[in-house]
């Protein structure tokens, strides 16, 4: 059966195109100053065989640590907003940019998304949504607006420079607020609405400094970061007073 496998194996057609990719950086370090950082992903085409006839399109995508979300939905009962109505959502990247040589729905097909769950409505999953709303859809659009706007998630259509069908880039912004952890980088070659080929990278994220040892703090010593917290307030509340004394003098 291992000699059955390994002819049929050396029989396969060799794929005849294939990425070669790379990043800029594949660690950031969030810092006391951090303001955000930007992601290079560059990379080119490699080909055993003569390119088929059709565009090759590219898609990079960039995806945070995925954590469970609730949203709630306020309306006015008796004068006042409450939540009447939630929907959990069980994975929603905690950031998402999808950034592409074309517009998504000419160059991926519907099947290829399912399966590699590429746009932002599939990268969100929320299997029991279901159940606890008549329209689950609303919820899941209402927070893919709210971090579109936040700059969580984006959609950068055309934004990765290919240049002769072979080499390629993207520029990715990663925000401030970015959430510790690894951050998924994947790379797809379309042709015809189909991928072809696929890579993934890791970006690790990760608090340095004084964020490393606040955030070690409050984790492994939360009493004592929070007797700390109650100093640090004081003194900034005696500071503030003995300020106005002098200001007032």
């Amino acid at each position: 059966m291992r000699w059955l496998a390994l002819l049929l194996l050396l029989a396969a057609p060799a794929q005849a195109e294939s990425i070669v990719a790379g990043l800029s950086q594949n660690r950031v370090s969030i810092t006391a100053d951090f303001d955000g950082s930007e992601i290079l992903v560059y990379g080119a085409v490699k080909r055993d065989a003569p390119s088929p006839d059709g565009p090759l399109e590219v898609i990079v995508t960039v995806e945070g640590p995925p954590t469970p979300v609730t949203i709630r939905k306020k309306d006015r009962v008796a004068g006042i907003w409450v939540n009447t109505e939630a929907v959990h959502v069980d994975a929603a990247p905690s950031f998402y940019a999808v950034a592409t040589t074309g517009p998504l729905r000419s160059i991926l097909s519907e099947t290829d998304d399912l399966r590699y769950r590429i746009t932002l409505s599939r990268a969100i999953r929320a299997v029991g949504a279901a159940t606890e709303s008549n329209d689950p859809g609303t919820f899941i659009d209402a927070m893919q607006r709210i971090r579109l706007a936040e700059r969580r998630y984006r959609v950068l259509q055309g934004a990765v420079e290919f240049t002769e069908q072979t080499l390629f880039r993207a520029d990715i912004v990663l925000p401030a607020n970015l959430t510790e952890g690894e951050y998924r980088v994947r790379l797809f070659l379309t042709r015809g609405g189909r991928v072809i080929d696929a890579q993934d990278r890791v970006i690790g994220v990760r608090k340095e400094g004084l964020e490393r040892f606040l955030f070690n703090l409050a984790h492994d010593r939360p009493l004592v970061y929070g007797l700390l917290s109650l100093v640090l307030a004081g003194l900034a509340g005696w500071g503030a007073s003995v300020g106005f004394r002098l200001m007032r003098s």
